[in-house]
């Protein structure tokens, strides 16, 4: 039998992403439009959404000119960088 042993930051950190990744699968859609994308990151300025995209900092897809959906375990995660533990 082999034993894996992990510290309790990384532990909890990896629990938290099981958690998120169950949530996400159960939602209906992986992507989300740029209202739904504003909200989960708690923001309100289109203007720091697009310099999250430019910084390459979020995932997102653009099917057509006007049309950019964002990859919501990528906004998940962006926040959980950013937590202060």
């Amino acid at each position: 039998m082999e034993v894996i042993m992990l510290e309790e930051r990384a532990f909890y950190e990896l629990l938290n992403r099981v958690v998120r990744t169950l949530e996400t699968d159960s939602d209906e859609s992986l992507w989300v439009e740029e209202d739904k994308a504003m909200q989960i990151l708690g923001i309100k300025s289109k203007t720091t959404l697009q310099r999250l995209r430019n910084e390459d900092k979020i995932r997102f897809s653009q099917p057509s000119k006007k049309i950019i959906m964002y990859y919501k375990t990528s906004l998940y995660e962006y926040l959980e960088a950013h937590s202060n533990l």
